[in-house]
């Protein structure tokens, strides 16, 4: 399928790992030239440098605190040329009422909640002056599921889900769709290092994390690629007519009861 996106610029937040990585190759394999943004200049150089010698494609690296207002505006002064913002980077920590106190609260919404927003602010209206634009937020299934030990989390999710309805609501008038997707458990970095916390508070033996998977549909996380492909898809012309929803990535876990 000709998804129609060679030429095309992405930003992609939160891109030196994870998801992040994962779209900037499927950016890239489109003929999408690349701004990765992160906090990890060696991560993103390596990226950036393999996925332009592979793909023929520019790639541009924007060493980046989305938590400092004045970094955000520094980043979207130099990405002015986007026609596709990926709204990826977060890292909201889990834990109860009682365990997440207000400063690491805050934290963790800086970067993922204003971040998202403050950075779709701008954009937008970059956006909106040339007529087109897409932004895709990563956001995540636990604004689906109301966890008690994930509070700050779900409450963030949840706010970013009805932000990203609230401003696709109305984007096309401006030829702009903005999209949500939530994944759920996904195989990644962050992931692996909380379930082996998890295996060795449960099962006294980190390394007997993979067993705590088996729970999951079809037995394992969702890959990176799956997240990403979708991410690709929603950016093209094939998916013109979409805008102000959410997908859910997650193998049917918040659709089901119990």
């Amino acid at each position: 399928m000709n998804l129609g996106l060679k030429g095309k610029t992405v930003l992609i937040t939160g891109a030196s790992k994870g998801i992040g990585a994962a779209a900037a190759e499927a950016f890239a394999e489109e003929g999408c030239n690349l701004r990765l943004a992160a906090r990890g200049e060696a991560a993103l150089s390596a990226l950036a440098d393999r996925l332009g010698r592979a793909h023929g494609v520019k790639a541009y690296i924007h060493t980046v605190d989305l938590r400092e207002s004045d970094q955000v505006a520094r980043l979207a002064a130099e990405a002015k040329d986007i026609d596709i913002l990926v709204n990826n980077a977060g890292d909201i920590p889990g834990g109860s009422l009682e365990k997440i106190d207000e400063a690491a609260w805050r934290h963790g919404w800086e970067l993922k909640v204003f971040g998202y927003i403050n950075l779709a602010r701008i954009v937008y209206a970059e956006m909106k002056a040339r007529g087109h634009g897409v932004i895709i937020n990563d956001i995540g299934a636990g604004g689906e599921r109301f966890d008690f030990d994930y509070i700050a989390g779900a409450s963030g999710n949840a706010a970013l889900m009805a932000f990203t309805r609230a401003l696709g609501s109305r984007s096309l008038d401006s030829n702009i769709r903005v999209v949500g997707i939530n994944p759920g458990p996904v195989e990644t970095d962050r992931i692996v290092t909380l379930m082996k916390k998890q295996a060795a508070a449960r099962l006294g033996d980190e390394d007997r994390y993979p067993e705590l998977t088996r729970h999951f549909p079809l037995g394992r996380a969702a890959k990176p690629r799956e997240i990403a492909d979708l991410m690709v898809f929603l950016a093209s012309d094939r998916s013109a007519y979409t805008s102000g929803v959410i997908f859910t990535v997650d193998g049917g876990t918040s659709a089901r009861s119990g």
